[in-house]
């Protein structure tokens, strides 16, 4: 059982990745296009609409989703439950934000967001449609699928926005450009399923009160906020306060770079089935959880180090000198992601079911959160540093949710730091060959040659780095990618 769990996260992992990356590359070509032909301003704007329709999406799924994926063996009326609910929710906050919304337009002094919102938020019940979909065909660990069905909708939207840029829409292409991808990827949804909800489904409120936030202490005790459990609304709450702390820790500057840096992040969001199924033996579960980090690191530093260190290149190159006030933010923003990818909680709320911290462990964590997202809101009120402070607040959540981790399972934070420690140590090395060894004598040739060798010698010292120093991680994504390619062979 544990080998061939083994090889489906293996499996789960490569075509998440493989995914990101096609997404990327695809994106980056879009995002080219359509930023040559938009104002930065464009782009602003739709990522300040873009923060509160992922908050939407976060409020309407409540977390269900992710409980329903743990759960061992849910029934019909689970699933239909969980839809109905999802549906009705999301008309509501899709009501509610067209309802508020021109009051946001008035205090951002911006009055097309008032006539985007009716459209652009049409994505909550949308989206809504195709999560018990998706969360099936994540229970069954069919992530080839749900690449395939990612990356075709992002390619559909993507041509969709590059027409309507051509045709002068401005920032309705960025609105066709979101709502599309949604709609495609939950119209895929549902022509690969056999899952409809039907009238012989019971559906009930049991469900969802079984999966609710709130369950007794012990022994029919009254349950009090302090027994929250690591997902569900505990989850949910954390996705809530990670997305409001974005928006109030960013400038519109800060919101344009991160566009370019967050679809970079989240390779791990299969993982929560995998870990759910190794929950029975504790040790196996915590030298998984360890590879998957290790993993994740070895393939997410060299790539946000190197953006950031090549940034004001490629953005002279592809983007325009309209956009290069955003390359420090940027920069910044990848050293984010690169926080981000190392200590990403959502790894986290995958542990042992067995071993749920007590509302001590949950809440403290949470307060230690809380006070450095304030410490960042204070400091960049107070010294103008936006960006540093969610650099700062990114650096310290990686160790808290590295500190929670070790108290969640059999690992050691030594041990987490002789994980990574070598792989930010080769990252290094990396950086400091490109920006102080081969940059300054590269200056005179074209931006485009410049890239080029930047790219040739980050990736040979990074590789032969790895290679030389035997690192374990490098083994290990070798060893998924021969597994992989002899299954397609």
């Amino acid at each position: 059982m544990g080998g061939e769990l083994r090889d489906k996260v293996a499996s789960g992992v490569a075509w998440s990745l493989g995914e990101k990356l096609g997404t990327i590359l695809l994106q980056m070509v879009v995002s080219i296009v359509v930023a040559r032909l938009l104002m930065p301003d464009d782009v602003g704007l739709m990522a300040l609409m873009t923060f509160f329709s992922s908050l939407a999406l976060v409020v309407v799924d409540s977390g269900f989703s992710q409980m329903l994926i743990r759960k061992g063996d849910p029934a019909q009326g689970d699933y239909k439950s969980v839809f109905l609910f999802n549906v009705v929710v999301s008309w509501i906050v899709y009501g509610v934000l067209v309802a508020v919304f021109p009051a946001v337009a008035a205090f951002y002094g911006r009055p097309i967001l008032a006539r985007i919102a009716p459209v652009l938020f049409l994505l909550v019940p949308v989206n809504a449609l195709g999560t018990i979909q998706n969360t099936i065909f994540m229970r069954q660990f069919r992530f080839a699928l749900l690449s395939k069905i990612t990356f075709v909708a992002s390619l559909a939207s993507g041509v969709l926005a590059v027409t309507m840029a051509l045709a002068g829409c401005g920032v309705w292409s960025l609105v066709g450009q979101r709502l599309s991808s949604i709609a495609v990827r939950a119209a895929l949804l549902w022509f690969f399923s056999d899952w409809r909800p039907r009238r012989t489904q019971r559906a009930s409120t049991r469900p969802l009160r079984e999966m609710a936030p709130l369950q007794p202490a012990a022994h029919g005790h009254r349950p009090h906020l302090g027994d929250l459990y690591p997902c569900g609304a505990a989850l949910h709450r954390q996705d809530l306060l990670d997305r409001s702390a974005r928006l109030f820790l960013s400038g519109a500057e800060t919101r344009r770079a991160a566009r370019h840096v967050d679809c970079a992040v989240g390779a791990e969001r299969h993982l929560p089935r995998f870990f759910s199924k190794l929950a029975a033996s504790p040790r196996k579960f915590a030298e998984s959880y360890r590879q998957v980090v290790m993993i994740v690191a070895f393939l997410m530093f060299p790539a946000m180090t190197g953006l950031s260190a090549v940034a004001p290149d490629l953005f002279a190159l592809l983007l325009g000198e309209k956009w290069m006030p955003t390359v420090p933010y940027f920069e910044a923003m990848c050293l984010v992601g690169l926080f981000h990818a190392a200590g990403d909680d959502r790894l986290q709320r995958a542990q042992n079911p067995e071993r749920r911290p007590r509302g001590g462990a949950v809440g403290g964590r949470q307060a230690c959160l809380d006070d450095g997202r304030a410490g960042g809101d204070y400091s960049a009120q107070r010294h103008g540093d936006r960006v540093g402070g969610m650099v700062a607040m990114a650096a310290i959540e990686l160790v808290l949710n590295l500190v929670a981790t070790t108290r969640l399972c059999t690992l050691s934070l030594w041990r987490f730091v002789r994980t990574l420690l070598p792989i930010a140590a080769v990252t290094a090395l990396m950086y400091g060959t490109v920006v102080w060894g081969v940059q300054p004598r590269i200056a005179d040739l074209h931006l485009g040659l410049r890239l080029m060798v930047q790219l040739i010698a980050g990736v040979a010292v990074f590789a032969g780095a790895a290679a030389l120093f035997r690192l374990e991680s490098l083994r290990e994504t070798l060893a998924i990618v021969r597994k992989l390619w002899h299954k397609t062979c």
